[in-house]
């Protein structure tokens, strides 16, 4: 394991787990954690060795948003605070471009709470695991400042009335409610949690490599299309996909009932 005041790195075989280490503040983010976060991802992007990163946190909240006292330290001076803010949430939009555009699948492991950018870093995850007990919140309009980043990736995660309920009403919703409405993929018992990432992690290792990060991709690409150029672009993908090493060797292997030998990376 290696170890950073905020951030905990620990590698098991092909999966990576990133764990967010600010528990006696919620796992709020830094401008410094931010970074160190999109750092760790992009370094996992590029690192064969890795197949399927997740993304957890230490203590009772999985993550508050953003550092409310950091925030509060830059509002004195309006120009230098201005720059500040500017910077602040285009580096946080940069930590979740990273994880949608990293090859590689990124599991939320959720307990407690998620609010603001820490539910906009669930939304944003290719997949979601919860314990049932956390809660999910876009509260911003409880202290004047609207949660106009994170709904970025709420309202690709969640219908669209839902989520102006959500960002309206600042009010949070259960795990339950989080499965329902798509937020995340299943809520768990507590001491459960864990163990379902990893086994869903671990299900998610024996594919293919390069068709997950071909998939990824695509998948992220052809979501925001027209259904006609959604067709025409996965159509093309697919057939490039046909010619990959990995798809001829998972088809070969599939007729003649034996596990495949993945060669792609």
């Amino acid at each position: 394991m290696t170890m950073s005041p905020a951030l905990l790195s620990q590698q098991d075989g092909p999966i990576l787990k990133l764990t967010l280490n600010r528990p006696e503040q919620r796992n709020a983010l830094t401008a410094a954690l931010i970074e160190d976060l999109k750092d760790a991802i992009e370094k996992m992007g590029s690192d064969q060795s890795v197949q399927v990163g997740i993304i957890a946190a230490t203590g009772s909240a999985y993550c508050a948003g953003h550092d409310l006292g950091e925030l509060s330290a830059h509002t004195q001076d309006e120009d230098r605070g201005k720059a500040f803010f500017q910077g602040l949430f285009q580096a946080c939009s940069a930590l979740m471009l990273a994880i949608t555009q990293c090859p590689k699948p990124i599991i939320a492991e959720v307990q407690g709470i998620a609010t603001a950018a820490g539910c906009q870093l669930v939304a944003t995850c290719d997949l979601a695991v919860a314990a049932k007990s956390a809660h999910f919140a876009t509260p911003g309009v409880h202290i004047g400042l609207f949660c106009s980043t994170p709904m970025v990736a709420l309202t690709r995660a969640v219908g669209r009335k839902k989520s102006m309920e959500m960002l309206v009403t600042g009010d949070a919703i259960s795990a339950e409610d989080a499965q329902r409405c798509g937020l995340i993929n299943t809520a768990v018992e507590s001491d459960k949690l864990t163990e379902t990432v990893h086994e869903l992690a671990n299900k998610i290792t024996s594919k293919s490599p390069l068709t997950l990060a071909i998939g990824k991709r695509a998948f992220h690409e052809q979501i925001n299309l027209s259904l006609p150029d959604a067709y025409d672009s996965t159509s093309d993908v697919m057939a490039c996909n046909m010619l990959t090493e990995d798809a001829v060797e998972g088809i070969d292997a599939f007729l003649s009932k034996r596990p495949p030998v993945w060669r792609g990376a």
